[in-house]
């Protein structure tokens, strides 16, 4: 009899656990709205979550270290251990150094990356559990389009070539995100050639109304031409506290400020989670 009521009271409780799960899961899904954009507080790196209003998710780049995993925690649902996409925009480790903890601890069906290598560690490690996870890899090119919801998507505009031997950060992914008639422009570490050089492709292309600023505000990207032609509403720079680089310089402030953009830092508010219900974008 003991045995018996033993078995029913873990029944029981797995029972409890599940219907649990579930009430979450709806909860979840019911404030679902929209597509959610979060910065993370990654320290002096850069890692941005994705949300389709259907749940699709990218992970762009992964931060220095296992931080991404702490900050994910609080965008998702505990149960979700999936991640649609991973992409990362260039092999340097403040960009990639968390990837290996994610493949670690979320399954991923796709990773997007430039095709320039490393001798990193982190790097290493990184390809080498690509291959074991068997995880479907592409090298991102100019055009490609990554569907993420009916009216949602993530464009390459950047590299438009093979980038194997180019520096790490001439070679970065800059792709852009819209939904409906928002769009957020993720540039990586590229420096002020490449902007310039987007730009004589395309100026129009390039045209957000969130900016991630290139290189964690560093004096090296951000031209003026680049902010004038994407004219964002906010700009938004990852970027460590006290970080001995000096970022953000106070010359890619000014500009930012000349053009009347306005500016939020995860060194200053943490993590930084925005919001669009495809016409307007709001802080969360």
């Amino acid at each position: 009899m003991r045995l018996i009521k033993q078995y029913f009271g873990i029944g029981f409780v797995a029972v409890l656990l599940a219907i649990t799960a579930l009430v979450w899961y709806a909860v979840f899904s019911e404030e679902r709205e929209g597509l959610l954009v979060g910065f993370l507080n990654v320290g002096q790196g850069d890692a941005i979550f994705i949300q389709a209003p259907n749940g699709n998710q990218v992970l762009v780049d992964a931060g220095p270290n296992k931080a991404v995993l702490r900050e994910l925690a609080k965008l998702m649902p505990f149960y979700d251990r999936s991640i649609d996409v991973v992409v990362a925009t260039h092999p340097d480790v403040d960009h990639i150094g968390g990837l290996p903890k994610v493949l670690e601890s979320f399954h991923i069906d796709l990773v997007i990356e430039p095709g320039v290598g490393s001798d990193h560690p982190a790097y290493i490690e990184f390809e080498k559990m690509i291959q074991e996870k068997d995880i479907n890899k592409v090298l991102a090119r100019r055009g490609m389009r990554v569907a993420l919801d009916q009216d949602a998507y993530l464009l390459v505009l950047f590299p438009d070539r093979d980038v194997a031997g180019l520096n790490s950060n001439d070679a970065s992914i800059v792709a852009k995100l819209v939904y409906g008639n928002t769009s957020f422009l993720f540039t990586g570490d590229s420096p002020k050639k490449i902007e310039d050089y987007l730009i004589s492709l395309s100026p129009e292309s390039i045209d957000a109304d969130v900016l991630k600023i290139g290189h964690h505000g560093s004096r090296n990207s951000t031209s003026e031409s680049f902010v004038g032609y994407a004219s964002p509403d906010y700009a938004v720079i990852s970027v460590g506290k006290d970080n001995h680089y000096g970022h953000p310089h106070k010359e890619v402030l000014d500009i930012l400020e000349n053009f009347g953009v306005q500016i939020f830092r995860t060194d200053e508010l943490g993590t930084i989670v925005m919001e669009s219900n495809g016409e307007d974008i709001v802080l969360k």
